[in-house]
């Protein structure tokens, strides 16, 4: 116990401390923004993205992945906000906690076995695109400088890394450049332009909403599409993490960490959040990789807006676009070019709609289910091919079943055989097929039938011990030998 402290809190420190503070400053436009886009103060979004990240250092399953305020959640929860305000959402926060944490103890997180690469591909592409597409109106048309400023931090970020690794290149951009716009007073926008901060703590208190059935009515149908959103994208954060480091994760002790987090979160007045895999590629890219960058970037969040709170909001958003341009980039999968090519057509197209759903409706949960469901259609046409082969052995008809036999290969099925014949011996040869229904075994029943009209004799062989079962199970018909 004492030996995996010490590895996931103590064996990276000085890179934990130094990643941890670069997603600091990265949060805080992101969490203004997420706010702003969910309609609440953004402080909102900046308590919650506070109180998500110190409390996932400690109880979530992945370190070095970071949680907070996201936009995701934000537009899911934008409609209740709307229509019935703060506290409602606050208590729909504490109710999405208690379903992860539910979600967590029933180990729901082994369903990401049944995620496709070619959706895990689209995810990554699309949140990339989004990253981007979210950084668009803080610097185009606005001004000649504010592109300049941009530039200057892509170069430094990627130019300065081959020379000098001692302090995250990001870290670098952010404090130099600032403090060259201070000097220069030059017409920049600037964190402080997003929203007002509140240089203070959060307080608990409990959400001010009548507890009733009719309250519960009201936040549930939120409450269980914010527990799947959220834990949709920190399940797949976390599997992204996991290639990235080369380490494995506890998927359902992260399902109970988030759900821990948001819990608490509600009662701190922040929002619902999950995982962020744009700030965990800042993270893993800046050296971070332990529970102690998770916390520092919490932390030294908190200090910021507390304690340099007027120094904060006079960061030229155009240098946290360009630390938030270079995370998109690292997050496109490029390779995913030569994937369309080599891919077989149904995972290329999988991966397409995954990306155009999300990117159309901003909604990674969207665009996952709708790649998981393509896939399940694809898969299904793919095995349902089934083929007869009628020989003649023996002055005998044998037909030969090759392929699977369920219920989208049942027509197939019924439309290979020759119910003309009569008063014959017909076998029916399963050796190289499986039945896997009540569908299928409703077919071999039809073909028994017609075949048994004409006063012919039918013989199934070849069937193994779980299609013997399921046929045995959902027919009375003893013609298997």
């Amino acid at each position: 116990m004492v030996d995996k402290i010490k590895k996931e809190w103590f064996s990276n420190i000085r890179a934990d401390i130094l990643a941890g503070i670069v997603v600091a400053l990265a949060l805080i436009p992101e969490a203004i923004a997420f706010s702003i886009i969910a309609g609440v103060d953004p402080m909102v979004g900046l308590y919650a993205s506070f109180i998500i990240a110190v409390t996932i250092s400690f109880v979530g399953g992945r370190p070095g992945m970071i949680s907070a305020a996201t936009g995701a959640m934000a537009l899911v929860m934008a409609p209740l906000v709307r229509e019935h305000g703060l506290d409602y959402l606050l208590i729909a926060t504490i109710l999405t906690g208690v379903i992860q944490i539910l979600f967590g103890v029933l180990k729901i997180a082994k369903l990401m076995k049944f995620i496709p690469r070619a959706v895990m591909i689209g995810f990554v592409n699309a949140l990339a695109i989004l990253i981007f597409m979210a950084q668009v109106p803080h610097f185009v048309g606005i001004s000649n400088l504010t592109y300049l400023f941009v530039a200057v931090t892509l170069l430094i970020i990627y130019v300065l890394p081959r020379f000098f690794k001692a302090i995250p290149a990001p870290l670098i951009a952010i404090i130099s450049l600032t403090a060259i716009a201070l000097y220069t007073n030059v017409e920049l926008r600037t964190v402080g332009d997003l929203g007002v901060i509140t240089q203070s703590l959060p307080e608990f208190f409990i959400p001010n909403v009548p507890f009733t059935f009719e309250t519960l009515l009201i936040v549930l149908p939120f409450s269980i599409a914010l527990a799947i959103v959220g834990l949709l994208e920190s399940l797949l954060t976390a599997s992204i993490v996991d290639d990235m480091t080369d380490t494995e994760s506890d998927k359902n002790k992260e399902s109970r960490g988030q759900g821990i987090a948001n819990v608490i979160t509600g009662f701190f007045g922040g929002m619902a959040g999950c995982a962020m895999i744009g700030q965990s590629v800042i993270n893993v890219k800046s050296g971070g990789r332990g529970r102690l960058s998770t916390f520092v970037a919490g932390s030294f969040l908190m200090f910021l807006i507390i304690v340099l709170g007027e120094l904060v909001i006079q960061i030229p958003m155009p240098v946290l676009v360009g630390v938030m341009i270079m995370v998109s980039i690292g997050t496109f999968d490029w390779s995913s070019f030569t994937y369309l090519k080599k891919a077989p057509r149904s995972d290329a197209i999988v991966m397409l709609v995954t990306v155009g759903i999300v990117v159309a409706t901003n909604d990674l949960s969207k665009g996952v289910i709708a790649g998981v469901i393509l896939s399940a259609i694809f898969f299904v046409s793919k095995i349902s091919k089934l083929t007869v082969t009628r020989e003649l052995r023996n002055a005998k008809d044998m037909y030969i079943v090759e392929g699977q036999l369920f219920f989208a290969s049942t027509e197939d099925f019924l439309k290979s055989f020759d119910f003309n014949v009569e008063n014959q011996e017909i076998t029916i040869d399963f050796s190289n097929s499986h039945i896997w229904d009540d569908s299928a075994v409703g077919a071999v029943d039809r073909v028994i039938l017609k075949f048994e009209e004409k006063n012919n004799a039918v013989k199934i062989i070849g069937l193994d011990n779980p299609s013997k079962e399921i046929f045995h199970k959902f027919t009375l018909k003893s013609n298997i030998d």
